[in-house]
């Protein structure tokens, strides 16, 4: 039995900086900042929420763009007790309004580009609010604070879920499955002798989230180059320039990479790329271990699982597969989909009871992914339950025509739904998005299409598009592509 507050995130940011010093570990347009300047920063941080009112479960909105501040924010809130509630910057307005009434946010911080967004959403909701770069530093002028005590199952983080299957969900995660779960994507790091890292994912998302917090976890001085957001020339000439040697990536950044010259540019120090987020096609996979010489680790999990279930290892891999599940995370496939049980199940959705009934059966979270365990333990995601497409009474799987489309050296970017038929129920159709300066017609990826599967599975139409829609970070974004078919 643990004692309350052991998993405590707070602790666990100050037990890093007592166990490895001050060095330099975040490198960030052209300035380094120090461990014990983030450490130091946060512990003030702290002390500035407490004093402008926010209290322990309190919820604190972080949107902000990818920033060191990031860093010191998640830090601060947790030794403040409150929540992180974080915002991806690319929120609609009344989507932004939705989270910050739904949360009951009482203080935001924010960056000084989103004041005009952020202000007409917040209208009359009383949120205080910091702006990085001006009133933020108001809230670093006071001494340090405290850790203030937390239990091992209070909420540590409200993640609000993107929202392409409806109004975004809030995921109530705990200190400890926040903790297990980072501590989950730390051995899977220390299989490997990597210890300089580019991080070009939102930290505001899960999959970023947990980055952070897995580096927490680290008995070894790691270094971390920020991207304030994703651009892969950028990402090509901060590797070089750094000798980075891995860095996490969900697939569309990988083939926006393999898009560019990359072997214009000296990719030597990498050993390996962290790959979650969305299931990545083998074809994909083959083409980045080959062009930059690394292992690629697949990992898998959702917002609901504090983000990570299963992971790849150096030693311990196969190609196909996500790895296999974590110490935190018992997995079971009931009827087809992947199950999981442990402390990183989330706490429930916000407000909403019913819908986390339905969701944690018996203390099993039901994912709503298709998988399969192999005789080895090897997890494998064949694809979400909810995109599945039922043509004349036949199942098919999305993930099983995108994987043939991008075998075609002209596509770089493949997304495939059903489209409502009246023969059919169901027709299979897809979108790509071509390689730059590839040609192609979308009649033509349907005859290659055809000549690989079977007749109840290939795509009747395939549109060539100039960008496949994809979400804020970085997944087909099956709603807007499904809004697109059907008005064709």
């Amino acid at each position: 039995m643990t004692s309350p507050g052991e998993h405590n995130l707070a602790v666990l940011a100050e037990k890093a900086f007592e166990r490895l010093g001050d060095y330099e570990s975040l490198f960030f347009e052209g300035k380094w900042l120090t461990s014990g300047e983030i450490h130091e920063r946060s512990t003030r941080v702290a002390a500035g929420l407490r004093a402008h009112g926010v209290q322990p479960g309190d919820r604190v909105v972080v949107m902000t763009m990818n920033t060191p501040e990031v860093f010191i924010s998640y830090r601060a809130i947790w030794r403040a007790g409150a929540v992180v509630t974080p915002v991806i910057f690319l929120q609609s307005g009344p989507e932004l309004r939705h989270i910050l009434t739904d949360s009951g946010a009482t203080a935001a911080i924010i960056s000084p580009e989103l004041v005009p967004l952020f202000s007409a959403a917040a209208e009359g909701l009383g949120i205080t609010t910091f702006v990085v770069g001006d009133s933020y530093a108001a809230l670093e002028a006071g001494e340090p604070a405290a850790i203030e005590p937390r239990a091992d199952d209070d909420l540590a983080a409200l993640l609000y879920t993107g929202g392409t299957t409806g109004r975004a969900k809030g995921v109530m995660l705990s200190h400890r499955g926040l903790w297990e779960s980072g501590r989950g994507i730390e051995l899977v790091s220390r299989s490997t002798t990597a210890t300089r890292s580019l991080l070009p994912l939102p930290l505001s998302h899960a999959y970023g989230l947990i980055v952070v917090i897995g580096g927490l976890h680290s008995e070894r001085r790691l270094v971390s180059v920020l991207q304030r957001w994703f651009d892969p020339v950028g990402w090509l000439k901060l590797v070089a320039e750094y000798r980075l040697e891995t860095s996490p990536v969900v697939p569309t950044m990988l083939q926006l990479l393999l898009a560019q010259p990359y072997s214009d540019y000296d990719l030597s120090s990498l050993q390996y790329f962290g790959s979650g987020g969305a299931t990545l096609p083998l074809a994909i996979r083959a083409a980045a271990e080959k062009a930059f010489g690394v292992t690629i680790l697949e990992g898998y999990g959702c917002t609901e699982s504090s983000a990570v279930i299963s992971a790849e290892t150096i030693t311990d891999h196969r190609p196909g597969s996500v790895g296999k599940p974590l110490p935190h995370a018992e997995v079971a496939i009931v009827d087809g989909e992947i199950c999981v049980r442990g402390p990183g199940v989330m706490l429930g959705y916000w407000n909403d009871p019913e819908l986390t009934a339905q969701t944690v059966r018996d203390g099993w979270l039901h994912t709503g992914d298709v998988g399969r365990l192999d005789e080895d333990g090897f997890l494998y995601v064949v694809d979400r339950l909810k995109d599945l497409i039922i043509r004349g009474g036949f199942n098919v799987f999305p993930r099983d025509v995108e994987d043939v489309l991008l075998e075609h050296p002209a596509v770089q970017i493949a997304a495939c739904v059903g489209k409502p038929d009246a023969e059919h129920g169901e027709e299979v159709v897809a979108v790509v998005q071509l390689v730059p300066g590839q040609q192609v017609s979308g009649p033509e990826l349907v005859e290659f299409a055809k000549a690989r599967m079977a007749k109840y599975k290939y795509p009747r139409e395939v549109t060539v598009l100039d960008a496949v829609p994809l979400t804020s970070v970085g997944k087909i974004n099956r709603k807007a592509v499904r809004d697109l078919v059907k008005i064709r």
